[in-house]
C-alpha cells in the first residue's frame, strides 16, 4: 500500500458556499492559454484562439482570459480558481475538438479534485443525531440469535397476498377437503 495519499490535502466532496442552491457562481476565475506562435504542437492551441476565444470570453464574463505567446515551447493551459487552485494543463499536439472540451471541463470544475484525499464520500452540514441508516436499522432483534433459515424470517409479510397466491391457496384447500371426503367414503 502507497503512502503518497498521506501527504494530500484531505477534506470532503462539497460543493462552495452551497453553489448552485441561489444561483451558480462560475468558480473559474482566471484562465492562461500559453502557446507558441510556430511551433507545430501549438497548432490545435492556435485554432482554438482564433475560431473559438472570443465566443468563450463572451459567453463566460467572470472568467479573465490570458494569452501569453511563447517561443519554441509546447501549449499549456493553466486554470485558477476562487478557492485558490491552479490546474496545469499541457495540449501538447492535442486537436482543437480536444482543447474545447478540456476548456469546459476547466470551467466546470470547482478546482483541483485530483489532489485532495477525501476523509468520506459524503458530507452534510446537518449530521443526524440517530446515526446513518442501515439495512438492519429496523429489523427484529430475534433475528440476531436465530438459526438460519427459518421460515418465520424468511416470510415476506410485507405486502399483500397476489391474486395467484390466492388462488393456489383456495385450491390447495378444495384438494385438501376432497381428500378428506375421500377418505371417510372410504372408512364408513
Amino acid at each position: 500500500m502507497s503512502n503518497s495519499n498521506l501527504f494530500l490535502k484531505s477534506g470532503f466532496v462539497r460543493a462552495p458556499l452551497q453553489n448552485g442552491v441561489g444561483r451558480y457562481v462560475c468558480q473559474l476565475q482566471r484562465i492562461v492559454l500559453k502557446f507558441c506562435k510556430s511551433h507545430g504542437g501549438s497548432r490545435g492551441m492556435r485554432d482554438f484562439i482564433e475560431q473559438d476565444l472570443v465566443d468563450f470570453a463572451r459567453d463566460n464574463p467572470s472568467v479573465v482570459v490570458y494569452l501569453k505567446p511563447r517561443r519554441h515551447r509546447s501549449p499549456v493551459v493553466v486554470a485558477e480558481y476562487l478557492n485558490g487552485d491552479r490546474v496545469w494543463m499541457s495540449m501538447q499536439n492535442k486537436t482543437h475538438s480536444e482543447i474545447t472540451k478540456w476548456i469546459e471541463n476547466m470551467r466546470t470544475q470547482q478546482g483541483d479534485l485530483s489532489a485532495l484525499r477525501l476523509r468520506k464520500y459524503q458530507y452534510t452540514d446537518h449530521p443526524s443525531i440517530q446515526g446513518p441508516w442501515t439495512p438492519f436499522t429496523f429489523k427484529n432483534p430475534e433475528l440476531n440469535v436465530a438459526t438460519l433459515p427459518d421460515p418465520k424470517f424468511g416470510a415476506n409479510d410485507r405486502l399483500p397476498m397476489s391474486a395467484t397466491e390466492q388462488l393456489r391457496m383456495m385450491f390447495e384447500k378444495q384438494s385438501i377437503g376432497s381428500k378428506e371426503d375421500t377418505e371417510e367414503k372410504k372408512a364408513e
